[in-house]
């Protein structure tokens, strides 16, 4: 029954979450060559596009031609506001059908062939701004010829995947090559034959370079292969990960995308956005001019997820033929539109962004909360008679509330909206790190507490000048002072940005309400509102983020979410790896060493966290707040890290509420703005707004306090106590 009523109020709650990816397609002018070409070579080279060679069946009747390959090189460059096409020259020789990839310095293309021969030729094209023509430099040859190939680029390393060695489709094969770019000019820059890719051989299949959550990888979509009773149109898609050299199967297309065209966009997405089915492959003849053309429709690949959606109906499927990112977009030129009919049409493709109207109850909320945080300051402006009051509560704070300030100040908004897209995209690996909390706890309630109580200190660093010299404790400070300031300007840079995402505020309008009202209450207040404050932020926190974690679960119901989970081993707590590099794949002793060494910087000498030591009545209140905060840090680990488990199981049952245009560190923002009701989105924004100024009036608080006493009292700069006030 009860969850019955979950999985009715989740569909209550997110009833307005519907959507889908789309697709915009902007057309560009068309190629010079009117009857279009299939299988040129190209790519982007600075503001240039570059179109070469390629092959058609010029002339009538379309069926008595012969094909016919060329060499003429095609050069679209920027004139002011206009596209312009150029004449850039000719190939060394006619040829088609090889692989191509934008290089930073150029276009290299790798194979190919014409009426008579497979190429094994490998060479950069440049356009020459100053001569107008495009020059040709010559890179190794591969290993044996190729055509119908596929090329990325990946981490200065080119991957050539596939293809056929001689004319017929039974020479297809599983090759996987690698140049690497950083060894251009050495004697080792020559092509390497990496692990060859599972499943048949292939050719005239799809290649892309796309992040995977963990590692940036290489992906092998579709093609054709040879079978026993003909070609096979295969649907598979397989991640090759460069770091470990291993092959993995990844969910297949909803259909074969032969000859496709396909590249990766944005942080996890991969848009195929044409290719042959097969359905009318054997019908070629029958056919002939009625053949509709290939199917019209594009698809979306998520690669965390594992998960493909349509990406719409398309204007025209084009084939054979290589997509460039270029002018913001991704580029589709000429190609094949059907059995020998090409097109010169050029197209320039974008995902539409998504608006969410933020509505003027979320608004209403967010105002609310935000005015009773200033209220909240305004309240205690006139309870500090002295910079003790002022700085350390007058050391009568209530425990309880001392501890959810450090807490707070400890969780930062890149926290709230990180951990969940760390979980989300990856597993729970880093939550061991969260658990050094309880770990340092003991040093600092049996050491550090002690130590900084016995010598009564408003600032941590008044300490070094006691154990060695003034200039010390002014490095010291000054050292905190310059790592907080910086602290405040990026949570509160990449908070903006990721709430620019989700509501209609700019960055610089939501760093400036941020930083003002946090100044607000700070200075009014002193550290009894920043604490007070803190200590609603922290329900705030907890609160929104439990009742998403509810949501979450509910739309895919209990069991669900672990099986999904567990399936996609998204639980997986620590990585067992002791080899040499193992530091460079967060082993389980690089996370625990990592974190010790963090947290037990952060609790035993920030000023931020010691300062709150001092603001309780007695020793044992204060340990009291650090065990508050160390059991409030657990539950907040395993909430977090339950949400970014909760959207990656959410977001493979409804891949078509994804953005491709933005970030996975943007996906806990994205489901709040998208998926949530209005209100609750509006408290859950604050719980972002919270995030960051519970951090930020941390800082503010303790560089005024540091200033004060470590550089003001010691320079004797004012007369009496309220000029230090």
């Amino acid at each position: 029954m009860r969850s019955r009523f979950l999985i009715g109020l989740a569909f209550v709650l997110c009833a307005t979450g519907a959507g889908a990816i789309e697709l915009e397609w902007q057309e560009l002018p068309s190629l010079p060559n009117p009857d279009g070409v299939a299988g040129p070579f190209i790519g982007a080279y600075g503001e240039t596009l570059l179109v070469a060679g390629g092959a058609n069946f010029p002339g009538e009747p379309l069926w008595e031609t012969d094909k016919v390959w060329h060499d003429a090189v095609y050069v679209l460059e920027k004139n002011g506001d206009d596209l312009v096409w150029k004449d850039g020259g000719k190939l060394s020789a006619p040829m088609a059908y090889g692989a191509a990839v934008s290089l930073p310095d150029g276009v290299l293309c790798m194979g190919g062939n014409n009426s008579s021969e497979i190429f094994d030729d490998v060479f950069l094209m440049q356009w020459d701004v100053k001569k107008q023509q495009v020059i040709q430099t010559a890179f190794p040859d591969l290993p044996e010829p190729c055509v119908y190939g596929c090329a990325v680029l990946l981490d200065d390393i080119v991957y050539l995947t596939g293809g056929q060695r001689e004319a017929g489709l039974e020479s297809a094969t599983n090759n996987l090559w690698a140049l690497d770019l950083t060894k251009r000019d050495t004697n080792d820059f020559e092509w390497q034959t990496l692990e060859p890719i599972p499943g048949p051989p292939r050719a005239f299949h799809i290649a892309a370079a796309q992040h995977d959550g963990f590692n940036n990888a290489l992906y092998v979509i579709s093609g054709r292969s040879q079978g026993e009773d003909g070609p096979v149109f295969l649907r598979d898609t397989w991640r090759y990960t460069p770091s470990m050299g291993t092959w993995r199967a990844c969910a297949d297309l909803p259909r074969a995308m032969v000859a496709g065209t396909g590249m990766g966009w944005g942080q996890s997405h991969i848009f195929v956005l044409g290719g042959d089915d097969g359905e009318n492959f054997l019908k070629t003849d029958e056919l002939k001019d009625n053949h509709p053309g290939f199917k019209r429709e594009a698809f979306a690949y998520h690669t965390i997820t594992d998960t493909w959606v349509s990406a719409g109906e398309t204007p025209m499927n084009q084939v054979c033929t290589v997509p460039v990112k270029w002018n913001n977009g991704i580029v589709i030129a000429s190609g094949e539109v059907r059995p020998r009919v090409r097109t010169p049409n050029l197209w320039l493709i974008r995902p539409k962004g998504r608006t969410v109207a933020f509505g003027a109850l979320n608004y209403a909320v967010l105002v609310i909360y935000l005015g009773a945080m200033v209220a909240l300051g305004g309240y205690f402006a006139n309870k500090n008679a002295s910079t003790d009051e002022y700085f350390r509560g007058g050391k009568n704070m209530v425990w309880w509330a001392a501890g959810c300030s450090i807490f707070a100040t400890m969780l930062s908004s890149l926290t709230f909206m990180g951990i969940p897209a760390k979980a989300f995209a990856q597993d729970w690996v880093y939550m061991v790190g969260n658990f050094m909390i309880v770990g340092v706890a003991p040093i600092a309630i049996y050491l550090a507490l002690p130590f900084f109580r016995s010598i009564d200190v408003t600032s941590a660093y008044e300490y070094l000048e006691k154990r060695f010299n003034r200039n010390i404790r002014y490095f010291g400070s000054a050292s905190f002072c310059c790592f907080h300031l910086f602290r405040m300007a990026v949570v509160m840079t990449l908070t903006a940005l990721a709430l620019a995402a989700i509501t209609p505020m700019t960055p610089a309008q939501s760093v400036l309400i941020m930083g003002l009202l946090s100044v607000i209450y700070s200075m009014m207040g002193g550290v009894k509102a920043v604490i007070w404050t803190d200590t609603v932020q922290t329900f705030v926190l907890l609160g929104g983020g439990l009742l998403v974690f509810i949501l979450l679960v509910a739309d895919s119901g209990a069991h669900d979410f672990v099986a999904t989970a567990a399936a996609y081993d998204k639980f997986r707590l620590a990585n067992f790896d002791f080899t040499a590099d193992s530091f460079t794949r967060m082993a389980i002793w690089v996370v625990l060493l990592g974190s010790f060494g963090q947290n037990l910087s952060s609790y035993t000498a920030d000023q931020a966290v010691v300062q709150r030591y001092m603001t309780t009545e007695t020793e044992s209140l204060a340990r009291r707040s650090i065990w508050t905060n160390a059991v409030m840090s657990l539950i907040a680990t395993f909430l977090f890290f339950g949400i970014g488990t909760a959207l990656f199981v959410y977001y493979r049952s409804h891949p078509e509420r994804l953005d491709p245009n933005m970030s996975t560190d943007q996906i806990f923002p994205l489901y709040i703005a998208s998926q949530l009701p209005m209100g609750f989105a509006g408290l859950l924004v604050a719980g972002i707004f919270a995030a960051a100024q519970s951090t930020v009036s941390t800082s503010i608080n303790s560089i005024a306090t540091t200033s004060v006493t470590d550089f003001l009292r010691p320079w004797n700069t004012c007369k009496t106590e309220t000029g230090y006030l």
